[in-house]
């Protein structure tokens, strides 16, 4: 069984950084496509940036506008995602995912292995 643990989240101010990483154990993720997505309070999960199998290519949300950068390690099966110049819009839940596809889609439902969540506040 996959599992994909999220850490990295945390309280920060307008502006400032964060860096949020995913684990992953139990299954190929050298293969795996990888993503992020969010979802804030009162709000639909959106997708914040994905990576392909094998870190070739990148995909960002618009409102991403160049501040956030996604890498992924094949060796130690980690997902990073870097955050600078966060704004308080920014805050959520944010979620490690997986496709067996190996694909750096935008699209939920073509995830099957999901995190847990770690929590992103963003003060003004």
């Amino acid at each position: 069984q996959v599992q994909l643990i999220e850490s990295g989240g945390g309280l920060v101010q307008a502006g400032g950084s964060l860096r949020l990483s995913c684990a992953a154990s139990g299954g190929a993720f050298s293969t795996y496509g990888m993503a992020w997505f969010r979802r804030a309070s009162g709000k639909d999960r959106e997708f914040v940036s994905a990576i392909t199998w094998s870190g070739s290519h990148a995909y960002y949300a618009d409102f991403v506008n160049g501040r956030f950068a996604i890498s992924r390690d094949n060796a130690k099966n980690m997902v990073t995602l870097q955050m600078i110049s966060l704004k308080p819009e920014d805050t959520g839940v944010y979620f490690c995912a997986a496709n067996v596809a190996g694909r750096g889609s935008s699209d939920p439902a073509d995830y099957q292995y999901w995190g847990q969540g770690t929590q992103v506040t963003v003060s003004a």
